[in-house]
């Protein structure tokens, strides 16, 4: 037998129907024993990061409630991550993560977990998420384009992840009446807007420098961050998706490359390892960046399509342009959307190359808030954005 079939084998079997089972049943068990009081558990996006409103969170615990003790989840392929953040952590699906998990007073997560993995009595699970929604979700979505999974199935899987949840984080009201319908979720809804957002407001110049510092980015360069987000139906296998530069690099490096660097920010879904050695300097691979909100930062203008970046990038009243080359089959066939992104958009909507390189010599240095399309978009989406929206949280589910 090849390495590669053994290892083929050991996943197929921790990925059967046969472990799952086991691993729900001794997770059941060990949910009854005594709780570890004020002992909280962390995941942000499968476990995989360090990053999102779980690391604010975690950040504000540490700060001001030190009598807690602060654990991470964390999957085997990001110890290298939190160990260079020096942060602890158990991993998940070891015999120390099922002796500790379940028995957390407190879960902190942003993405649904395992179906198998119940809620213990007594444990609170505080639910994030972590976007405002543009395009639809849950059991909003009326056909799944995912391989292999089946819509009923899927919306299922949602309404049985939601009735774990105690408390679940909303950016705004717009997000709270979304969330309850497509979460089928009856709970409580801390309407407090993101604290993965409270670095937006509260960040200072000092910090934008060192952050393009650690990047290797010249001071006198200006940043255009490229963050956009899969396709449902454009996939390798299950979990793996494709993506492709719709712009030719060479032509923005020619237009652009002499006032300003790209940082290319692609969907964690998204599995190419973009080859960018030969922009050297020019274009930067931020996909395995810890945390895009220091990529928020030290950028001056965003360049998305439906990801929800867009709602948070505008609490820096920077410029946006929505790059959506194929908005009609996205909004028509894939997804739809909840608002009216045509109407609504904080900034020009673009599909070709010739578009958006016009567009951005045109936002590149131009006051967003003089738009009342803009200023419109932010009074409804980030009116809750003022900085303190984790103590918020915090003092609610604590509580």
């Amino acid at each position: 037998m090849t390495n590669l079939s053994f290892i083929q084998k050991i996943k197929g079997l921790k990925n059967s129907s046969v472990t799952r089972r086991l691993f729900r049943a001794v997770f059941v068990i060990l949910g009854k024993l005594p709780k570890k009081k004020k002992l909280m558990v962390f995941e942000s996006f499968h476990a995989k990061q360090f990053s999102d409103s779980p690391r604010s969170i975690y950040e504000y615990m540490k700060e001001n409630h030190p009598d807690y003790r602060l654990l991470w989840s964390v999957d085997k392929s990001a110890i290298h991550l939190f160990e260079s953040f020096n942060v602890p952590y158990i991993q998940r699906f070891t015999f120390e993560w099922f002796w500790t998990f379940p028995r957390a007073e407190y879960w902190v997560n942003n993405v649904r977990l395992p179906r198998w993995m119940p809620k213990p009595s007594g444990t609170v699970y505080l639910q994030t998420w972590h976007g405002t929604p543009l395009k639809k979700l849950g059991l909003d979505i009326e056909e799944i384009h995912m391989p292999n999974t089946k819509t009923d199935s899927y919306k299922k899987n949602f309404a049985l992840e939601s009735e774990k949840w105690d408390y679940l984080v909303s950016p705004n009201p717009y997000s709270t009446e979304i969330f309850k319908r497509a979460f089928h979720y009856n709970g409580e809804v801390i309407e407090s807007g993101y604290p993965r957002n409270d670095l937006l407001t509260n960040h200072s110049d000092t910090l934008i420098s060192s952050l393009k510092k650690d990047l290797g980015i010249a001071e006198d360069k200006k940043v255009m961050l490229y963050a956009p987000t899969w396709r449902d139906n454009e996939f390798y296998q299950k979990g793996k998706y494709k993506f492709e530069f719709q712009f030719d690099l060479e032509n923005w490096i020619k237009e652009f490359g002499d006032e300003w660097v790209l940082l290319s920010r692609m969907h964690y879904l998204v599995a190419e390892n973009f080859d960018f050695s030969a922009y050297e300097g020019v274009v930067y691979d931020v996909s395995l960046y810890p945390d895009i909100r220091d990529l928020y930062l030290v950028s001056d203008l965003l360049i998305t399509d439906y990801s929800s970046v867009f709602f948070d990038y505008a609490i820096l009243n920077r410029p946006i342009i929505f790059f959506m080359y194929d908005l009609e089959n996205y909004r028509d066939q894939l997804r739809g959307f909840y608002i009216d992104i045509e109407k609504d958009a904080p900034g020009p909507i673009v599909q070709t190359e010739k578009e958006l390189f016009q567009a951005i010599r045109a936002m590149s240095d131009s006051n967003v808030q003089l738009s009342s399309t803009f200023s419109e978009f932010k009074n409804r989406f980030s009116s809750l954005e003022d900085g303190k929206a984790t103590e918020r949280v915090v003092n609610t589910f604590l509580k």
